[in-house]
């Protein structure tokens, strides 16, 4: 598969900071080199899933797509917006069979549940066409977080976000991207002409930072402790982030596209689909609405 894969050296130097590393000479003896320490923020990092599609779940909106890599299993979620392409930059619909690497945002909130269920942001998938792919965050100067590749904008590079709207050269300046090349140059940082380069910070950001300074203002207003532990009204915030509601007697049920969660007031065991899992405080019923432990919010509905 042409994917490009981060040098173990590099991460190692990203780890543990400066790092004494022997490099080959043209003459095959061996100097030393120091790798400067580099500063990357959590958010700029990607948690890439590698595996092949063995089986395919569709539901209303979400579709589960089974990827197994040896004896590891992972669920990937996809929608209609997930970005899904092949390793030359052409739209392609995964399906079985397909060897493929998933990108997701590794600061983005993940469930407690197995196997492990992913919500990537793009979808790479292996074709018998040569190409390589790139997905990092590029600095101002277009350098990735590890200085290992470097972009050189050409004419007949495809700019486009991820609305297939056409953007320019200098809004490529510290994104994160989704970058397609054939080949680049060795020098250290390589350098390449892509043939195709997606702004990935475009996907509803604006609209994603809305709900979630609503949801901060629900909390901040409407909020009490129990045994150390913040409350919050559940369905005011279940809906910002479109969660359908419904509650019989005192149990509440919260759906959206296949995932449902069913809670009981005065219970600490909740129900994520069908299995059953424990809450630190059992949900409480106070002025008519339904409180939940803030910290669920963030591990699960979000």
């Amino acid at each position: 598969m042409y994917i490009k894969k981060f040098a173990p050296v590099a991460m190692t130097a990203l780890l543990l900071g400066s790092v004494v590393v022997p490099v080959a000479s043209a003459n095959e003896s061996t100097i030393e080199t120091e790798v400067p320490k580099i500063q990357i923020d959590p958010v700029h990092i990607f948690h890439d899933t590698h595996g092949t599609v063995e089986k395919i779940h569709a539901g209303e909106k979400i579709t589960y797509y089974t990827v197994k890599d040896g004896e590891q299993t992972n669920v990937l979620e996809i929608t209609n917006d997930t970005l899904v392409f092949d390793n030359t930059g052409k739209k392609v619909e995964l399906k079985e069979g397909d060897k493929v690497v998933a990108y997701t945002f590794a600061n983005k909130p993940q469930k407690y549940i197995y196997p492990p269920q992913f919500n990537p942001d793009v979808v790479i998938v292996e074709s018998e066409q040569v190409g390589f792919v790139e997905v990092d965050y590029f600095f101002e100067d277009l350098t990735n977080t590890y200085n290992m590749l470097k972009l050189n904008i050409g004419e007949e590079t495809t700019l486009i976000n991820v609305k297939d709207e056409k953007v320019a050269s200098k809004d490529l300046a510290e994104k994160h991207l989704v970058v397609f090349y054939t080949g680049s140059t060795k020098s250290i940082p390589a350098q390449t002409t892509p043939s195709k380069v997606i702004i990935l910070d475009d996907t509803n950001e604006s609209a994603a930072n809305s709900v979630e300074a609503d949801i901060d203002a629900i909390i901040a207003s409407d909020f009490y402790e129990v045994a150390g532990v913040k409350m919050v009204p559940l369905r005011p915030i279940a809906e910002k982030l479109d969660y359908k509601v419904a509650a019989a007697g005192k149990k509440v049920l919260l759906t959206k596209g296949d995932v449902s969660y069913t809670i009981t007031r005065g219970e600490k065991i909740f129900y994520h689909n069908k299995a059953s899992y424990t809450l630190q405080v059992a949900p409480t019923l106070r002025d008519a609405k339904t409180y939940v432990p803030v910290e669920w919010i963030s591990d699960y509905l979000k």
